[in-house]
């Protein structure tokens, strides 16, 4: 006998007190019957209005948005981008939330993992608790820090440029992103018209005046012609190979972090904001303080950013080894790290290519996994390896909780983190937290 649909509660609306943050940008609150919901659009202590997107009856949680708020915190502001609220643009979490509110938030939600994941208290990972602004991004009230120098929009069928809706396919149609740094803003994307392409990114490097945009269309959609109101570059992404091709001007920008030029093609992976790239450097360095003649790893290296620090710091009888598994990174990294002949980088996947190195031993390193972190198995093989530092750059703090456990396995404690806020009015952090051998610390 086939059991019947469970009943879908999409449009349900609840009255709730709102609890604490949770890690996605939402804060968790429970129905009458104790059935737990994700509300965006809320902050804790709060009593709001909660209309259902997502969810059927007997599941595990419920996600909603906060369509009415009842008893306002104090932490709540009105939301400076129009475009910002329930059903509308996803791109932001705490439009509604001082920056400071947004920062403790962040921070608490640092915390909650550090503590389900890792088993750590704030003081024993060396955290002050505190998630620090990036330079210039203390500004007044209602102002917003235009931090986004590579920002995806998305086309609609009648051709406008916008952004996606939260956890959907729909455009929110834009005439301008208050977070895109100016660089893009000048460009005037939301401006024309792209039919026939899927989505338009547009790039505006940090310390040069280099702008690319990069088109995928739709299966079929032929190239508009690429008139912005400033020089730009244009690239195109292969419906059929995926690959990223040259229609004119430079196949890369030109970024400037640690006092050099890193060339990054054809969308390739740089921080978003401006101050990220120096800021995580400064961070990874103070942390490690890498001695002249060290070896050193640099993980998840990307186009050379830590890897080129590193060398500059360990000098001429210093050596790093870089892997990546992007080929169009290994390229620029092996360009960008040409002036260092103790440099070498591998392509590859992280877990694969290290134990071919034969490597048994390094003084100092360096890993920035993706959001998923680097998992039991590699971080297993680097506790192995007796480095005196170790420097774990994470964009996301759950990952970096399970990963901390795993290295605390391996005879490692966090010596140090620090926590940044490179992305405003979102939920995203960035940390950086120093691990070394747990003998070390007693």
């Amino acid at each position: 006998m086939q059991a019947e649909p469970k009943k879908s509660l999409v449009g349900e609306e609840y009255e709730v007190e709102i609890g604490p943050v949770a890690h996605g940008g939402h804060c968790i609150a429970r129905t009458a019957e104790g059935q737990v919901l994700f509300v965006r659009h809320t902050l804790p202590g709060e009593r709001v209005v909660a209309r259902v997107t997502e969810g059927e009856e007997g599941a595990r949680f419920l996600r909603a948005d906060a369509v009415r708020i009842l008893d306002a915190s104090k932490d709540r502001v009105e939301a400076p981008c129009p475009f910002a609220g329930p059903g509308r643009c996803g791109g932001c979490d705490w439009q509604h939330a001082k920056p400071g509110a947004q920062r403790r938030l962040k921070g608490e939600v640092i915390a909650e993992q550090l503590k389900r994941l890792a088993g750590l208290t704030p003081e024993e990972a060396g955290w002050d608790g505190t998630v620090m602004p990036a330079e210039g991004d203390k500004l007044p009230a209602g102002q917003v820090p235009q931090w986004r120098t590579r920002v995806q929009y998305a086309v609609d069928a009648e051709g406008h440029a916008g952004l996606r809706r939260h956890r959907s396919h729909e455009v929110e149609r834009i005439d301008h992103c208050m977070i895109a740094a100016e660089g893009v803003s000048e460009l005037g994307i939301e401006r024309r018209d792209w039919t026939g392409m899927e989505s338009v990114e547009a790039i505006a490097a940090t310390g040069s005046q280099d702008r690319q945009v990069i088109l995928t269309p739709r299966p079929g959609g032929r190239l508009p012609l690429v008139e912005l109101d400033k020089p730009v570059s244009v690239l195109r992404v292969d419906e059929k190979s995926g690959g990223i091709h040259r229609v004119h001007g430079r196949p890369f920008v030109r970024e400037r972090a640690d006092g050099r030029t890193h060339r990054v093609a054809g969308g390739g992976f740089w921080q978003v904001h401006p101050k990220a790239a120096d800021t995580l450097v400064t961070a990874v360095m103070q942390g490690l303080l890498p001695r002249k003649g060290e070896t050193a790893l640099d993980l998840y290296c990307g186009v050379g950013l830590f890897a080129g620090a590193l060398a500059d710091r360990l000098g001429d009888k210093g050596a790093v080894l870089g892997i990546e598994s992007g080929k169009r990174a290994v390229e620029d990294a092996r360009h960008n790290l040409a002036g260092f002949p103790r440099v070498r980088i591998e392509q590859g996947k992280v877990e694969s290519v290290l134990p071919r190195t034969g490597i048994t031993e390094v003084d100092l390193i360096v890993l920035d996994p993706p959001r998923a972190g680097a998992g039991r198995t590699t971080v297993v093989h680097l506790a192995s390896l007796a480095a005196r530092r170790i420097a774990y750059v994470a964009c996301d703090p759950a990952a970096l909780a399970r990963d901390l456990a795993y290295f605390r396995e391996g005879g490692y404690r966090v010596r140090t983190l620090r926590a940044f806020d490179l992305f405003p009015m979102t939920h995203h952090v960035e940390c950086v937290a120093i691990l070394e051998p747990a003998e070390k610390g007693r």
